[in-house]
């Protein structure tokens, strides 16, 4: 007889969009939970600037734009059609989901590091790069900046611009509040610092800091661990690889050990 899942009828919180929801909740149910869909984080395109306009149209002065994130791709492509980008700059990303979605649209990924860090992809795109180098980085409000302050250390030109801004649904707020209040929730699971940002921002607003105590924690990637950390949460899972699948593994594990 089969071992059922430790996962078996857990309420998993899922923080992504309804988009982007799916295939992770289909991923909770696949080894037993019961994904429970709160956006922890949605997107809107920044209104058009001066800035924002003159580096669109100066899109062929650059060696490289880099992606890093499925939401900066679709968001960049709103804006620019993708002829505009087909044979330079080149391009690079972070991550599998983020080179899929390029690659769906008919354009060649040029560099994927081999963990989807920002430390790892400066230390692996550094031999790409030369004093001459001009970069563009299309990114959201909240992103780090980590890459184009290490690239600019190298000597790189590095134009950072800012084409969607993250925020937290209200209706997410509300519904967040009430299922931790009633303790509807088993393993909250993080996918970035932005994620654990706003989640906490609605358990101090609320006063559940004594709820969460009886939650599992799971994350992706070391700086969503450190941000918990900050918080004073305790992280029970954290994978090698850092994705939703391994994430989930990784929690499974520790349901069955304990560690």
């Amino acid at each position: 007889m089969l071992k059922p899942s430790p996962l078996l009828e857990k309420k998993v919180l899922v923080p992504r969009g309804e988009k982007q929801a799916k295939s992770f909740s289909q991923l909770v149910k696949q080894y037993g939970g019961i994904p429970i869909e709160i956006p922890l984080l949605a997107f809107r395109p920044i209104v058009k600037n001066q800035c924002l306009e003159a580096v669109l149209k100066a899109l062929d002065t650059y060696d490289w734009i880099i992606f890093t994130s499925n939401v900066a791709v679709e968001t960049f492509f709103s804006l620019v059609p993708i002829a505009a980008v087909k044979n330079d700059p080149k391009i690079a990303v972070i991550g599998k989901k983020t080179a899929e979605i390029v690659a769906a649209k008919g354009l060649e990924v040029g560099f994927v590091p081999t963990a989807f860090v920002a430390e790892s992809f400066v230390e692996e795109f550094t031999p790409l790069i030369k004093s001459s180098s001009r970069v563009l980085i299309p990114k959201g409000n909240l992103a780090r900046e980590y890459i184009a302050g290490s690239l600019t250390e190298l000597g790189a030109h590095v134009d950072e611009v800012i084409i969607y801004e993250t925020y937290m649904p209200e209706e997410s707020r509300q519904k967040l509040a009430r299922m931790l209040a009633e303790k509807q929730l088993d393993i909250l699971m993080f996918t970035s610092p932005s994620t654990v940002d706003h989640l906490m921002g609605v358990v101090q607003d609320y006063a559940l800091e004594e709820q969460l105590k009886e939650c599992i924690i799971s994350c992706i990637g070391p700086s969503t661990e450190k941000k918990l950390h900050e918080y004073g949460l305790p992280v029970h899972a954290s994978p090698k690889e850092y994705t939703v699948k391994e994430m989930i593994k990784s929690t499974i594990t520790y349901l069955e050990h304990g560690e």
